[in-house]
């Protein structure tokens, strides 16, 4: 069994596990960012519920940061007082981007992770289930309920030797982009393996994993293992 079918098989609510069949699994962590995330809370509010239910969510500011009116403002205010309300970390104006400051400080290898940011897949480069969703899905997950997903055919892409002089993590992901094109990747997702695997660095496998966003696909991961983090 794949890595990706492991950790859907550790999380499954419901549902066998074959791809394209429809199944609802378990999310440990979610992100959300104040582009999409004021609508999120919103909608949570609406629920009626005390707490949230996940592990850990947070909320993190980096995509209104202009100040010229008062709507980012009172968006900031509003997201500040509503994760202290039910129990959600806040990440004000100017702390960074959040799929990256997920990766750096809260995903962890085998998680699953929810997030209303296109590019929350980038914390699949330290072996986190990482899928970008619409933000209903991810206030449901809060309130404690399922996400719901098609099971993606899994493409295994082997890796190795090690980047030459003047060839980056980059080069390999718009290689595959190349390769799979833009579109017809839904319900696809992407693994990377092989001993070119350990000659990457965390940077390098979040670079790669966070631009499948690009290709369409539901998310991409890395094993997670001791070169990993040898290599931080």
């Amino acid at each position: 069994m794949n890595i990706i079918y492991q950790l859907l098989s550790e999380h499954l609510v419901s549902g066998q596990l074959k791809a394209g069949n429809k199944i609802a699994i378990k999310i440990d962590q979610t992100l959300t960012q104040d582009s999409t995330g004021t609508m999120v809370y919103l909608q949570l509010e609406e629920m009626g519920i005390d707490r949230i239910k996940t592990d850990l969510s947070l909320a993190y500011c980096d995509h209104q940061l202009l100040q010229q009116g008062f709507e980012n403002m009172d968006d900031h205010l509003y997201l500040q007082s509503v994760t202290a309300k039910y129990g959600i970390v806040f990440s004000k104006p100017g702390n960074g981007i959040c799929h990256q400051l997920h990766l750096e400080r809260f995903a962890k290898p085998g998680c699953s992770l929810l997030g209303s940011d296109s590019h929350t897949p980038n914390a699949g480069g330290i072996g986190a289930l990482a899928i970008g969703a619409g933000g209903l899905d991810v206030a449901c997950a809060m309130a404690g309920e399922p996400f719901n997903l098609i099971v993606p055919k899994v493409i295994k892409v082997e890796l190795i030797n090690k980047l030459q002089p003047g060839v980056s993590a980059k080069d390999i992901i718009l290689h595959l982009l190349q390769l799979l094109k833009v579109t017809g990747n839904v319900n696809t997702a992407i693994e990377y393996s092989g001993e070119g695997v350990k000659k990457l660095s965390v940077t390098q496998r979040a670079t790669i994993t966070n631009m499948g966003t690009e290709l369409g696909v539901t998310t991409s991961i890395f094993p997670s293992s001791a070169a990993l983090w040898s290599n931080v």
